[in-house]
């Protein structure tokens, strides 16, 4: 991912343009950094999160609307952060968990008002060689009412009128610390998922309090001059019946369908218009279609291709900086496999900043449910090298970068989650794949801002520095010492 050569000239190019601002885990670019003093949040919340489907070589609607894997214990012990809003905007309208207003001591004006930021002269496959590794902030702003527990019954345990926050899940609010944490660590990209179908009428007018929000945590990662993705989350991916209404919409009737969601991009786009090139937008999450897929694969197909060039369409014609903006690509469901598929097409953008974006959970029984505990026999391994591979010469040898916005280990063999996880990113970063870690909360410990396995952040570090060496699954011993 990161040839020595091209990231010394990226760097000369950072040099200048970093003056002006950056985005996504990022800073600057649309808005004055947002330091430690002036940027905070409040942490109250415990509880056990969920998680997310992904999917990526076997998928069935089953698996693409199941959560991701299993729950995690999220401690409240010491967790108390406190933080003021990164703008007056998002200031007068966040709340906290209570539903008492956030007070703030920043009175600068919300990054989206002032001068545009940065939009550097260089190809979506520069800015995606820039990232070492990323980060998902899941279970956080991708949350929802629909299927809160992850049982397949629709709105269980939630009160009617109650009010759907980032800490429904289990998660403590997102805070200006968890990211400044993160880059502490050598993270330097984060997506971070967001459901707005809670937060909208039914033709998509967003409620400015969840718009400015998501604002200031976006503005928390953009102040620490981090790439920046944001998506609809769970408006897209997952089964109709618990409210992914692009996929049920976009069958029934496109036209009214493309009302609904060019208006919802307009609104999150004008928000983010003035935002540097470190801010990415993501056209949906996993979204495909299993009935026209059956009855006739080209259709299904014409479709997600049909989705994906109005998104790219609605986000040019928004001006600013967005005419220049990399944009996110979203595979077929995001499976590789369907996504190498020569009927899946990428957008005509005259800007050629277009990127695809996939996910990689295989075998699903290992990377999500921790059923399969281990992971590493030789044919698992060609397995991971011939779908990375198939992305590397469907996409990026073509001139088309890519990102793994999600992958996972779940098994409770630790030695296989570790080649597991050091095996795919050495792989993605030898071929110029940027990769971003699933963490519904079980990856990092949202209150102390600490890896819950320390190993993790050892690997992924080795794996992305550029050096050449051959990852081989090590005995215990050998781990022991490395760690």
């Amino acid at each position: 991912m990161k040839a020595r050569a091209l990231k010394a000239i990226i760097a000369a190019v950072l040099a200048v343009s970093m003056l002006a601002g950056c985005a996504g885990n990022t800073s600057s670019g649309g808005s004055s950094p947002i330091s430690s003093d002036t940027v905070s949040s409040d942490v109250t919340t415990s509880g056990t999160t969920s998680s997310e489907a992904g999917s990526s070589d076997t998928v069935s609607s089953s698996e693409i609307s199941a959560d991701e894997s299993t729950s995690q214990d999220v401690s409240a012990e010491d967790s108390s952060e406190s933080s003021t809003d990164s703008s007056a905007q998002s200031s007068e309208q966040s709340t906290t968990q209570s539903g008492e207003e956030e007070s703030s001591n920043d009175t600068s004006e919300p990054a989206g008002e002032s001068e545009p930021g940065v939009m550097r002269d260089i190809t979506s496959q520069q800015l995606v060689d820039d990232m070492t590794f990323g980060w998902n902030l899941g279970n956080t702003l991708d949350v929802c009412q629909a299927d809160r527990d992850g049982d397949g019954k629709v709105n269980e345990h939630v009160e009617e009128g109650e009010k759907v926050d980032e800490t429904l899940w289990g998660n403590p609010k997102a805070t200006y610390e968890l990211f400044a944490q993160l880059k502490s660590d050598g993270i330097n990209a984060v997506r971070i998922p967001v459901t707005w179908r809670d937060h909208m009428d039914a033709d998509g007018n967003i409620d400015k309090e969840w718009m400015d929000r998501v604002q200031q945590v976006v503005d928390y990662a953009y102040s620490q001059e981090m790439y920046v993705i944001i998506n609809v989350h769970h408006d897209g991916g997952g089964d109709p019946k618990f409210g992914a209404w692009i996929i049920e919409e976009s069958q029934k009737d496109y036209d009214a369908f493309l009302k609904k969601y060019k208006n919802v991009w307009e609104q999150i786009a004008e928000r983010f218009k003035n935002y540097s090139d470190y801010l990415i937008f993501e056209s949906m999450n996993e979204v495909g279609f299993d009935n026209l897929y059956n009855k006739n694969k080209v259709d299904a197909y014409d479709l997600i291709n049909k989705i994906n060039r109005d998104f790219a369409d609605i986000i040019r014609a928004t001006g600013g900086n967005n005419a220049k903006r990399h944009l996110l690509i979203a595979g077929y469901y995001t499976d590789i496999e369907r996504t190498c598929d020569s009927l899946f097409k990428m957008p005509e953008d005259p800007e050629n900043r277009c990127i695809v974006s996939v996910h990689y959970y295989t075998p699903w029984d290992f990377c999500t449910c921790d059923i399969k505990h281990t992971w590493g026999t030789k044919k698992e391994v060609r397995q991971m090298e011939t779908l990375i591979g198939k992305m590397k010469t469907n996409f990026v040898d073509k001139g088309i970068p890519v990102i793994i916005g999600e992958y996972a280990a779940s098994g409770s063999d630790l030695s296989s989650c570790i080649f597991f996880i050091e095996k795919l990113n050495k792989l993605c970063s030898d071929y110029g794949i940027a990769t971003f870690i699933w963490d519904n909360g079980g990856q990092i410990n949202r209150n102390t801002y600490q890896w819950r396995t320390p190993q993790y952040l050892e690997v992924l570090k080795r794996a992305t520095s550029g050096e050449d060496y051959e990852v081989v699954k090590s005995c215990e011993a050998a781990w022991n010492r490395r760690t």
